[in-house]
């Protein structure tokens, strides 16, 4: 294969005239890293209520919740993004419309919503299957004690729930980092948008993706670092 391989390219001006390729790269790591973790708070809270109603004993907010999760979890990430950005605006009303077009760090913002809203439909799954995993007795003692519903899954349900889930919802969360690549298709200059523009500039392409991937690998270790220790710190004595 007749390459040239350059790796000082990342010590090169960009022609963005901001700082280097590395700065570059850097800048659109930043985005990835903002963009997951607010996408996460939407996805983590709204989640954890739809897995929620899917556990309760009444059928509507069973249905509600159903809804939710098969309609977000079953249209593709890709689509979605689109729906969100092109079209959502166009129905709204007119002057809303123009506002959400007009507003600043647009491709942001709709990626936060967009991801938030996917990512909590399967978050919502992970919630259910912890709840439904807990000894019936639980639920149970909660009732004897005279709890309501809402102090039942504060106080009993749900903290030993998500001790359970911990590491797939860890798993969620490399998925939710991961899947912030897919907005750069709406104009979001995260790592993967950032090393795509440093290709089409520097025609190093094995260079660019390269660094994007190993920044990818590095922060993704950190999260599965972090969450081991956390899942050692939230662990229930003699159960391990």
């Amino acid at each position: 294969m007749n390459y040239n391989w350059n790796w000082s390219i990342f010590f090169d001006q960009s022609p963005e005239g901001t700082g280097t390729y590395a700065d570059m790269l850097l800048s659109g790591l930043q985005w990835t890293i903002v963009t997951a973790l607010c996408a996460w708070v939407i996805a983590f809270f709204l989640g954890s209520l739809v897995g929620v109603l899917r556990t309760l004993p009444s059928k509507t907010a069973n249905a509600i919740g159903t809804t939710y999760v098969e309609i977000f979890r079953n249209v593709p990430l890709l689509v979605q993004m689109f729906l969100w950005y092109f079209v959502l605006p166009e129905v709204l009303p007119r002057q809303l419309g123009d506002a959400v077009k007009q507003m600043p760090d647009a491709p942001f913002y709709t990626a936060v919503v967009c991801l938030g809203f996917f990512t909590a439909s399967r978050v919502a799954e992970q919630v259910r299957a912890g709840i439904q995993a807990l000894p019936r007795g639980q639920r149970m003692a909660g009732t004897a004690m005279g709890f309501t519903t809402y102090q039942t899954y504060r106080y009993v349900l749900l903290p030993n729930a998500y001790r359970i889930i911990l590491p797939p919802l860890t798993s969620e969360f490399l998925n939710n980092l991961k899947n912030t690549s897919v907005a750069l298709t709406i104009g979001l200059l995260e790592l993967t948008g950032r090393a795509r523009s440093m290709q089409e500039f520097s025609f190093q392409v094995f260079e660019a993706f390269t660094a994007a991937t190993i920044l990818y690998v590095l922060i993704n270790l950190v999260v599965v670092v972090a969450a081991t220790f956390l899942e050692r710190a939230v662990a229930i004595p003699g159960q391990r």
